[in-house]
């Protein structure tokens, strides 16, 4: 069965532009949270993978991997712990992820206005780097329970990148929110299949969300920044990072590159897809 939007729901060229410039308006306010996804590093050309399928065609240069396993970066990471070692995996993902990203001209706007809360759901060191300016901030990142021993799902990080609590990280204006994890400060990684068994077991119950971001993500709706929902997991995660948001939310996509599943996740979790090529849209919402 074929899956579209309707046509109502996907606003024409000039208006989609409009729109933009709507919620750029909006942004400074802090009534919409940005999350970015590893297509906005392709405005910046940089050396490392930018997609689940490239970081899987990355493992697959160091590792032969199974038929079953190839272009999955969850699954190659799972076959590489199962037959060599949890620390085999980390350390591709340090070597896959070593060279630093240059933030973007977006990534520089968003730091500038000191927004409640982003979201980075890619592996890099970009809004990281970007905000390293300030000092009113500090991050939230997703952490493996894999080997560690520890009743934890998260830990915050301060702008210099010692780790602290959230007593702490309660009095920051901003919050970067990393839910899979990061390069910097520390090596934190959700990446195999193993890594998201326990939190997909609980996500449904948010206990894996910290309550700092249901805190900032309440009455506020979303805006999607280079972001593909292809897979399942990543269609898991956002749902449940903007569960008991607004009930609107946009998205910066080329509807007709969408999948079906893509398609059916935007129309029931209300996003209104923006069809405005990427470089622009970054450029009319760093305008206002």
């Amino acid at each position: 069965m074929n899956v579209s939007l309707p046509t109502k729901a996907i606003p024409e060229p000039a208006n989609a532009e409009a729109l933009l410039a709507e919620i750029a308006r909006q942004l400074p306010a802090g009534k919409i949270v940005p999350y970015l996804g590893s297509g906005l590093l392709d405005l910046s050309a940089p050396s490392i993978p930018t997609t689940p399928e490239a970081l899987a065609a990355f493992f697959g240069t160091k590792v032969a991997l199974p038929r079953r396993a190839k272009g999955n970066a969850w699954a190659s990471a799972q076959h590489i712990e199962s037959y060599k070692h949890r620390s085999t995996v980390s350390a591709l993902m340090a070597e896959a992820f070593s060279s630093p990203v240059e933030p973007t001209a977006f990534h520089r706007y968003l730091a500038s206005l000191r927004l409640p809360m982003i979201v980075d759901s890619w592996y890099d060191g970009a809004m990281r780097a970007a905000l390293a300016s300030g000092r009113d901030w500090g991050e939230v990142q997703g952490i493996t329970r894999a080997g560690v021993r520890e009743d934890r799902w998260y830990r915050f990080y301060d702008s210099d990148g010692q780790e602290t609590d959230r007593a702490a990280a309660e009095r920051w204006p901003t919050l970067l929110y990393k839910p899979h994890g990061g390069i910097l400060p520390a090596k934190n990684f959700l990446i195999s299949d193993a890594d998201y068994v326990e939190v997909l077991t609980e996500i449904d119950i948010q206990t894996p969300i910290p309550d700092l971001v249901k805190e900032k993500r309440s009455g506020r709706s979303f805006l999607f920044v280079g972001c593909r929902f292809h897979d399942q997991l990543l269609r898991t995660y956002a749902r449940q990072i903007t569960k008991r948001s607004s009930t609107i939310h946009y998205m910066i996509a080329d509807v007709e590159t969408l999948t079906r599943n893509e398609l059916r996740f935007v129309a029931e979790q209300g996003i209104v897809p923006i069809a405005v090529p990427l470089a622009r849209a970054v450029e009319i919402l760093s305008a206002a």
